[in-house]
């Protein structure tokens, strides 16, 4: 059954009680990362093995999401910067404990390159933090392996010209 969240702002990301920040390089620019993220949206579980269903709701201004295991989300989009930031907000889920949740990825030039970081901000009571602390190490390896599978995607986009 799913539950609504907590409303949160941009600012949780920096103030929530846990912050799980990843970090990855990609060979692709920016703007292709970003238009992965943002525009391309059903795209992602074609890259983000966790991620079996994305689809853009409310013109864009919000995602349906689905992860292996049966996690649901409903979101809304917080930040849409091309080629910068992209962040959003779980508004609904049937995931058990969590509070509030907020998502940042945050795209920097890297010489040719991007720098990507993706910031799991949340808050939950103390065995829900104490989880998510627990599972840190499989997070980071998911969003590397996502980062990694997302660029050769990108590059094969790129050597075909499309």
């Amino acid at each position: 059954m799913a539950r609504r969240l907590r409303p949160v702002g941009l600012d949780f990301i920096d103030d929530a009680p846990v912050r799980l920040v990843f970090a990855a390089g990609a060979a692709a620019p920016p703007e292709a990362v970003y238009q992965a993220l943002a525009e391309e949206v059903e795209g992602w579980p074609g890259w983000f093995r966790a991620v079996t269903l994305a689809r853009p709701t409310y013109g864009g201004g919000g995602r349906e999401i689905k992860l292996l295991g049966g996690v649901r989300m409903e979101e809304t989009i917080m930040a849409a910067d091309p080629e910068k930031r992209y962040a959003y907000r779980v508004d609904t889920t049937n995931a058990p404990g969590v509070r509030a949740l907020l998502e940042e990825w945050r795209l920097t030039p890297a010489g040719s390159g991007t720098h990507v970081r993706w910031t799991f901000a949340a808050d939950g009571p103390a065995a829900f933090r104490l989880a998510l602390t627990v599972a840190r190490p499989g997070l980071g390896h998911s969003f590397r392996t996502a980062v990694r599978t997302l660029d050769a995607r990108l590059s094969a986009r790129r050597a075909t010209g499309r």
